[in-house]
């Protein structure tokens, strides 16, 4: 890949960073770093967690200044001393994280940065001004509805329409894909072409390449705070993008291995939360990885959560080790030997402003007490030193905050903190979202190397490759029903979206109706049409 040229064939960039760089104790996030966009271009900015996307983000928005380097909009330098003051530019942003006010209504998140509307609130504009907005990216949302409770697909949806009810110059999008369904990441893109034509210049930030290619006109490569080539899409290909991104080439992302199956270790009958899901059927495995599969919607999770105690199940059967248990909370799953990573994992699965050390411990905290009740900091350190060697958790200091971390590292503090409870079933939510294709295979080895180890694993991902690549069999889920269960053998990208649709059809004799199978007395036996 080559470097782009300085100006683009038509008017010139928009925006440009020259030869920034930025630094924090310890740490050279950003070094030397310079690139432009232009109008109506879609820029794809790609790296490794931790290759400094975001403290580029930050100093674009404003929250940071540079150490060293220049800004400039419309070949002009600027200083951006704060987010308002970027807005006021044109430039907006869309996180990574979503960010909405879960006391404010959907309606008065979109518009919550518009002091140009005025002192008083015009509740009937605003509502409809707001259903026009989210009527263009064709979501289904009640604009008069509490943020709080909104899944993490319709709290990006929000954090979309927030920025385009801006009279944007620069968008900026951080993962903006991560938490929706191919469908509705295809209407996302729609209105990015629509941006494009207008004339907007679109910073593309994501980790699946195969949405990269499709959307991108450009792409930049950052690798260790620095810049590494930028072309135009055409003139890229995965494999270089993944060789420059890494410094190294990645031959296999997926590091399933075949394993052989234990012991049964759980089995779910009839399980059912009343206007949630109902009627799951299904058994676990030790030593297996039982995928879940579906689109946005399907409620997956909420199987998850239920399993793990946090949404109990309202009626059905959990057999587990050979007893029927009633899970009504997580202490009483954890008791059991189950663990659940959550796939909000800044909001639900650390506490950020505490340390690496005290998140790996935290769940297990009782194990690090003397008979005064006093930590014992020594044998707490060793245990975080050794999970950051078997998961290779890049930290300046076990003792720095985990905030602080990239995505990626974080994840891998979250796995080493139910790790270190030494499960029996690992329940894992989205494990891989947000993070880089070095990281992700990095979780793939340690996904594979688990239930190799007898662990049974529960693999819940909206990332359709990752469950079919990872999973002995896959669970197929449509609006809270399940829809069939597939061996891996059988289970293809187009068995399990047609599965996923509700679509009738055969898929190699799987059991695309639903039904549990009764051959046999077990729920996972493959009902033909």
């Amino acid at each position: 890949m080559t470097q782009s040229p300085p100006r683009s064939p038509r008017d010139g960039p928009i925006f440009e960073l020259r030869g920034v760089s930025k630094s924090f104790p310890g740490v050279q996030a950003l070094s030397d770093v310079s690139f432009f966009l232009n109008p109506g271009e879609v820029h794809a900015l790609i790296g490794e967690n931790g290759a400094g996307k975001s403290t580029l983000i930050k100093i674009m928005t404003g929250i940071y200044a540079p150490d060293q380097g220049e800004i400039l909009l419309d070949g002009q330098p600027v200083q951006i001393r704060n987010s308002m003051e970027a807005q006021t530019l044109g430039i907006a942003a869309i996180y990574q994280e979503p960010m909405v006010f879960p006391d404010l209504n959907v309606a008065e998140n979109i518009f919550i940065s518009h002091a140009d509307r005025g002192p008083v609130v015009r509740w009937g504009r605003m509502y409809k001004d707001a259903r026009e907005i989210l009527d263009r990216l064709d979501v289904k949302l009640d604009v008069r509805q509490p943020a709080r409770g909104l899944t993490l697909a319709a709290q990006q949806a929000v954090e979309i329409a927030k920025a385009i009810s801006l009279d944007v110059r620069v968008l900026i999008m951080d993962e903006p894909t991560a938490s929706l369904s191919a469908h509705e990441v295809a209407q996302l893109f729609r209105i990015v072409n629509n941006l494009r034509n207008q004339g907007v210049a679109i910073l593309f930030i994501g980790h699946r390449l195969e949405e990269v290619f499709q959307i991108a006109d450009r792409v930049t490569v950052l690798r260790d705070g620095r810049w590494i080539s930028s072309a135009p899409r055409a003139d890229v290909t995965t494999e270089q993008v993944i060789r420059e991104m890494v410094g190294r080439q990645i031959d296999d992302f997926f590091a399933k291995t075949e394993t052989n199956r234990g012991e049964l270790l759980a089995s779910v009958r009839g399980l059912t939360r009343d206007g949630v899901f109902s009627d799951m059927n299904f058994d676990v495995y030790k030593g297996e990885v039982l995928g879940f599969a579906g689109l946005v919607g399907a409620r997956r999770t909420d199987v998850g959560l239920a399993l793990f105690g946090i949404n109990p199940a309202t009626s059905g059967e959990i057999v587990y080790e050979d007893k029927s248990v009633n899970i009504q909370s997580p202490e009483q799953a954890m008791r059991l030997g189950i663990a659940y990573v959550t796939e909000d994992r800044r909001q639900l699965g650390l506490v950020l402003p505490m340390s690496v050390v005290v998140n790996v411990t935290l769940p297990t905290l009782p194990r690090y007490l003397n008979r005064l009740g006093l930590v014992k900091r020594s044998q707490e350190a060793a245990t975080a030193r050794t999970y950051q060697e078997k998961l290779s958790i890049r930290t300046p200091s076990l003792n720095g905050e985990v905030g602080k971390l990239s995505g990626g590292n974080q994840q891998k503090v979250v796995l080493s903190k139910w790790l270190n409870m030494e499960p029996k079933l690992l329940i894992l939510d989205e494990p891989t979202r947000g993070i880089d294709v070095r990281t992700k295979a990095e979780v793939h080895h340690i996904i594979n190397d688990l239930a190799a180890q007898g662990l049974a694993i529960i693999l819940i991902s909206s990332d359709l490759p990752e469950v079919l690549a990872m999973s002995d069999r896959v669970i197929v889920m449509r609006e809270g029903r399940q829809m069939g269960i597939f061996p891996r053998d059988e289970a293809t990208q187009e068995t399990i979206m047609t599965t996923a649709m509700g679509q009738v059809g055969t898929a190699n004799g799987a059991g695309l109706n639903g039904q549990p199978a009764t051959e046999g007395g077990s729920a996972d036996s493959e009902v033909p049409l």
